[in-house]
């Protein structure tokens, strides 16, 4: 693992920015994309850019089941509002989350993450180790399917919803595995909170206990962590 040490959230969506462009000019077509506040500076740079990527493709980790593409909390509307609005992609894919049939909105979201290998994915991180959605105790192999939201993201979520009821308690997310086809990957994480989650990636077994630890196994992964986020590593 490359780590990169950044001072904030606005030097590191710098540093990923850099690594991004220089990707795409080495003829990366597909980009895999999160959504959080993690890779907010990211995409705030990649619109200012003058890059254009009106022929390139986007796949995000995952959708809230339940929600549908318009609704303010979707990771459809997040995606818009910070990246597709102002910088279009030839074809932007999310997991269908309205779709109540599980098996077919899976199935058809591992058929275009199939048809679109993944030239470089972004990853955020949760304070329990999840990438995507993907909660401790998920397959490491495991590919997109139906998840159980934790107490601890359920927890983490209800600040963006008005009533702690409406959060979402399942989505649909990209698994483990499809995750670690990815020919590149960056990871981004910000803030204490996220110490030991960053520490248990790095220095701790791979393991489901902390989902993000199978990067270990990948062969190209970089950490854009501020101090706050490194101050666990050995």
């Amino acid at each position: 693992m490359n780590i990169i040490k950044v001072k904030d959230t606005e030097m590191g969506g710098k540093e990923a920015f850099k690594l991004m462009k220089a990707d795409i000019e080495n003829g990366a077509k597909v980009l895999g994309l999160a959504t959080g506040s993690s890779p907010i500076t990211l995409y705030n740079e990649m619109t200012s850019s003058d890059l254009d990527f009106s022929n390139m493709t986007s796949v995000n980790l995952d959708e809230y089941v339940g929600l549908k593409p318009d609704n303010e909390q979707s990771y459809h509307y997040f995606m818009k509002e910070h990246l597709f609005n102002k910088k279009p992609f030839k074809n932007s894919y999310v997991p269908d989350g309205s779709n109540p049939d599980a098996e077919a909105a899976t199935k058809a979201y591992d058929k275009i993450i199939e048809e679109n290998p993944i030239d470089l994915q972004i990853l955020g991180i949760g304070r329990n180790g999840h990438i995507g959605f993907n909660e401790p105790g998920s397959p490491l192999d495991g590919t997109t399917r139906k998840v159980g939201l934790t107490e601890s993201t359920i927890e983490a979520n209800t600040r963006f919803f008005e009533d702690e009821k409406d959060v979402p308690r399942f989505a649909y997310s990209m698994g483990i595995g499809s995750i670690m086809k990815a020919k590149k990957i960056i990871l981004l994480a910000y803030g204490e909170a996220k110490a030991d989650a960053i520490a248990a990636t790095v220095d701790g077994p791979v393991t489901e206990d902390c989902p993000a630890s199978a990067l270990q196994n990948h062969p190209d992964v970089t950490l854009i962590i501020d101090e706050a986020a490194a101050s666990k590593l050995k």
